[in-house]
């Protein structure tokens, strides 16, 4: 069509269509946003001794988080790694550091800042490390989502239980609303502790992990759960799918997990005989039920720490981790593959790089503090009540 069309037609292009477009930004999404300053070139010989000696200039002032997802140069900077809440917990547990550099997406830095103190600076390495599920779930969405409910006379039933991979918008819209946050370990404890609080529970922004913690985990039926769009009017349900439902899921979805298929499982088994498949919750339903573990990052590490010598596993999730196990366990003769034939990092997680590591260490040794992230504070204090909720869980 061309443009004398469009305005012969009286077509206005939505926000989101010139935010596709390039020709507008989104202040409050987690991508897009540009880092200040030259970062030394990718090619530089010499960028393993500026990053340590940066480090060691900085001394206690810094602290470094690697989550499991990040590559291997980074990860050897990392004062600890782990998952995304692992390492905010962390990080409330040093304040005695005035930096806390968080080596992974922008949604766990926000977690950072609003668990540790005033007085520490939650730094992101490239502030364009976002997280396409967190990006997902915006605050207009979700508040519009919740005046359905109120239209469908069922708010006051619904709980919400956000998912840690989530923005700190979303984490205080949870707490304003009476819920908890979750992680993919303990989010059959947030919504046995959700539904005893309320009938229905609204599960933002990743629908497979509400979805198979759910029904594999909590004995639901498929058709105890709906799907809310937020592209669609009224989230593309009817008031009476919303009255009947117990679960309502948010349209969201990790990028990662959301590519293997059950098509990876049986050729897998095909290809390597005596397999285990061991994926990830944030993957399909299908995937889950066809897999023999199911767990978080955490518990994939434990389960090949405690797997024999000899056993062979396939792995549904993130590839820099499922590499890194590989490795590690090579010498205890565990067969270590990753489930899908096709090659996926995470995007954006993989922003993290050594050039931008370096030039974070040595901006802050010189004095000079890059990418801050901080949250403001009535965002932090309804955020910190949803993820206290989480700590206070049995």
């Amino acid at each position: 069509m061309t443009t004398a069309q469009t305005q012969e037609l009286d077509v206005q292009p939505t926000p989101l269509a010139l935010l596709l477009l390039g020709r507008e930004a989104d202040p409050r999404s987690e991508r897009g946003v540009e880092c200040p300053g030259d970062l030394p070139s990718a090619s530089d010989p010499d960028l393993v001794a500026r990053a340590r000696a940066a480090k060691e200039k900085l001394g206690d002032k810094v602290f470094v988080l690697g989550h499991h997802y990040q590559r291997d140069e980074v990860i050897q900077f990392a004062d600890v790694t782990g998952d995304s809440f692992k390492l905010a917990r962390d990080a409330a547990a040093r304040p005695e550091a005035e930096y806390i550099v968080f080596c992974g997406v922008h949604f766990m830095a926000e977690s950072a800042d609003i668990l540790t103190s005033d007085d520490q600076k939650v730094v992101l390495p490239d502030l364009a490390a976002g997280c396409s599920m967190a990006d997902m779930a915006t605050a207009e969405q979700v508040a519009e989502c919740w005046d359905v409910l109120t239209e469908a006379g069922i708010a006051e039933q619904v709980v919400p239980v956000s998912y840690m991979n989530s923005s700190a918008d979303i984490k205080a819209f949870t707490g304003k609303h009476g819920g908890t946050i979750c992680t993919s370990s303990n989010a059959k404890r947030a919504l046995d502790w959700a539904f005893e609080q309320g009938e229905k529970v609204l599960f933002l922004p990743d629908q497979h992990l509400g979805r198979n913690t759910a029904v594999r985990d909590m004995g639901m039926s498929l058709e105890d759960c709906v799907l809310y769009n937020p592209h669609k009017p009224n989230g593309g349900l009817t008031v009476e799918e919303l009255r009947a439902a117990k679960m309502i899921l948010w349209r969201g979805h990790c990028s990662v997990h959301g590519r293997f298929s059950l098509d990876s499982v049986n050729d897998v088994r095909e290809r390597i005989p005596g397999v285990n498949v061991l994926v990830h919750p944030e993957c399909k339903h299908e995937v889950v039920a066809a897999a023999d573990y199911v767990g978080s990052t955490e518990y994939i590490i434990k389960a090949l720490e405690a797997a024999p010598a000899g056993s062979k596993w396939a792995i549904g999730t993130e590839l820099n981790l499922v590499r890194r196990l590989a490795n590690r366990f090579a010498a205890e003769d565990k067969e270590i593959v990753f489930l899908d034939k096709t090659v996926c990092f995470c995007s954006t997680m993989n922003r993290i790089d050594l050039p931008h590591l370096v030039w974070t260490l040595e901006s802050l040794a010189e004095g000079t503090l890059v990418n801050r992230i901080e949250v403001d504070k009535e965002t932090e204090a309804f955020a910190k009540l949803a993820l206290e909720r989480m700590l206070a869980l049995p």
